[in-house]
């Protein structure tokens, strides 16, 4: 079992303890934030449950999957010559092996279940940006909330807040980053390699073949 998911179980590890040392941190830095603020501290389970925390979780997963899906909308009809990211520009040259074993249910169903089946990937990740950016508003807009509160200002709305430059400001300096690192995987991988990596060309292809 190691073996066969080695690549997800190591990644859902690095996951978790990013996440856990996002929280400790996170936690720590609110609670110093506040007690600067003269306000009282919050223990580690209504940290879980406060804007801060929910505002920086959500609006980070919204950028991954957004800047996900897109990628796999944009590789269905986009190439890069040299690219190891994209599809060949000839499309002779694209030989797909399928595995022997049972066709998924959906491809043999056909109809609108095949339709549905044959975008569930970029469907699914947008689904997922959907839940996420919904998080990151509610989340910001608690946060937001906490600190008219502490500085006596009065409250907005929720539509309020989503209409604001700050909500559009934590979105954008996220999502600038996740295409940007992108582009910088779809270009160096042109030129520069990485042996044994699926993402990468072999180490003998030339930087005008397209594809890995």
């Amino acid at each position: 079992m190691l073996r066969a998911n080695g690549l997800s179980l190591i990644l859902m590890a690095i996951f978790a303890a990013c996440l856990v040392a996002q929280v400790l941190f996170g936690h720590a830095a609110y609670n110093e934030e506040l007690l600067r603020e003269g306000a009282g501290t919050l223990g580690l389970g209504a940290y879980l449950r406060s804007g801060h925390f929910l505002s920086a979780l959500m609006e980070n997963w919204e950028s991954e999957f957004l800047q996900m899906g897109m990628y796999v909308l944009l590789t269905v009809h986009l190439r890069q010559r040299g690219s190891a990211e994209s599809r060949p520009l000839d499309p002779s040259e694209e030989h797909e092996e399928i595995d022997a074993g049972p066709t998924p249910w959906p491809a043999r169903a056909g109809g609108a279940w095949r339709a549905i089946y044959e975008r569930s990937l970029s469907i699914a990740m947008f689904t997922l940006f959907a839940i996420a950016f919904t998080g990151h508003a509610i989340g910001s807009w608690k946060r937001e909330a906490a600190e008219r509160v502490a500085s006596g200002r009065p409250p907005e709305t929720l539509l309020e807040h989503v209409s604001g430059a700050q909500f559009w400001f934590e979105s954008m300096q996220n999502w600038q980053s996740e295409f940007l690192a992108v582009l910088s995987l779809v270009v160096l991988s042109v030129f520069l390699r990485q042996k044994d990596s699926p993402q990468s060309k072999p180490v003998d292809a030339p930087h005008r073949q397209t594809g890995s």
